[in-house]
């Protein structure tokens, strides 16, 4: 079954469901690229379980600017995190849920919860799920401030898996880690894999040796070596972008994967944590070759052999790599099949969630169950 006649299917069987689910998105607040990912994430939930949107927007105006910093200057003298403003919209949640989910990109979105009435006690559980918050960040004034606001929560969980104990000792609820997912469907090349025409595909940051290096080989050879060019993080359309992005992934032949920050030690002390990439460049079957962090998180999740090609951070030499690599076509094409085996059968989106809702003691739905028979039938192609 196609992704577009298994998600007919789901909106179907979802029509008369009673929406059990309040899923609060940054999504009308911010379109920097490197939210897509999380975008992607309340929008897949929504195809599989009964989920209502709730999108908090900027206040415009002067005086909301005043407002805003007002309010922050308050919070930051008295020490009262319930004060901490975002700018937003004031709403009102005037439905009961069964689940409330906040997905923060950075500790910072914390203070928009402070701008929904109603939300705890509408809402039976509530789970907050932290992308990018380091265990250096936690000791900061401005950081545990908005993590005040994460005592209404009754679970915390962060794809920084070294930074759970110090937000648990910090706000005293029970944090897990639970790692980045991916939209498998749409980023599987099955059951028709279009041609791989780029050769190595680079996103975000990077080193400057190997980019260096790999410019110098598209200028002399015939090889399409694609890679950010211009300056600025905006989508447009951030449903664009990620089919953008994952037709562009299923098309390369090379993907470079590199742990999260890897060039910002000021900001993460030396922490070694598993970015979106890796998910995303597995799932889309590109080879990926790069610096993988040394953490629990990528020994658990990228276990299989040739998840990753390491290669030192200043590899001059990437072009002798490259072509060392394809002059093996067979180990290539194993690495491909084994990254989109792993991702549709451990990396879905419906895993991750499954795992929330084990924790806060809410049944799969049906649509859940039918998901994860199209990833394993999906796989089974692939294997074949």
């Amino acid at each position: 079954m196609s992704q577009e006649n298994l998600l007919s299917k789901n909106l179907y069987l979802r029509s008369n469901q009673k929406p059990r689910i309040l899923l609060v998105s940054m999504r009308g607040f911010h379109s920097e690229a490197y939210r897509s990912a999380e975008y992607e994430f309340e929008d897949t939930i929504c195809t599989f379980d009964y989920a209502d949107i709730l999108t908090p927007v900027l206040a415009s105006g002067g005086a909301s600017t005043v407002k805003k910093k007002l309010a922050n200057y308050v919070a930051m003298t008295t020490n009262k995190g319930k004060f901490l403003s975002s700018g937003c919209i004031p709403s009102i949640v005037d439905k009961e849920y069964d689940l409330l989910f906040f997905i923060c990109q950075h500790f910072w979105d914390l203070a928009c919860i402070n701008s929904m009435k109603a939300w705890r006690e509408k809402c039976r559980k509530a789970v907050l799920w932290i992308d990018e918050i380091w265990a250096k960040e936690i000791g900061n004034h401005k950081t545990r401030l908005c993590l005040e606001v994460v005592k209404d929560f009754d679970y915390i969980f962060t794809t920084q898996s070294s930074s759970i104990n110090a937000i648990s000792n910090l706000v005293q609820r029970p944090c897990y880690s639970l790692p980045y997912g991916v939209d498998t469907i749409k980023f599987c090349s099955y059951p028709q894999p279009p041609q791989r025409s780029i050769d190595i595909y680079s996103i975000g940051r990077r080193s400057p040796i190997v980019h260096k290096a790999l410019l110098e080989v598209a200028e002399r050879k015939n090889f399409l070596y694609l890679f950010d060019s211009l300056k600025g993080l905006q989508m447009m359309d951030y449903k664009e972008h990620r089919i953008l992005y994952s037709n562009l992934i299923k098309r390369s032949r090379y993907y470079i994967s590199n742990k999260a920050k890897f060039d910002a030690v000021d900001q993460t002390g030396g922490q070694e944590e598993l970015g979106s990439r890796f998910f995303e460049g597995a799932a889309g079957g590109a080879v990926m070759i790069g610096t993988p962090p040394v953490c629990e998180a990528y020994t658990t999740y990228f276990n299989w052999s040739d998840a990753v090609i390491e290669i030192p951070y200043d590899a001059a030499n990437i072009a002798d790599i490259i072509t060392e690599l394809d002059a093996q076509p067979d180990r290539l094409n194993r690495i491909r099949k084994d990254n989109v085996m792993n991702s549709l059968l451990r990396h879905d989106w419906v895993y991750r969630w499954e795992r929330i809702l084990e924790k806060v003691g809410l049944d799969s739905t049906p649509e859940m169950l039918s998901r994860k028979t199209h990833l394993g039938k999906l796989a089974d192609m692939v294997n074949s």
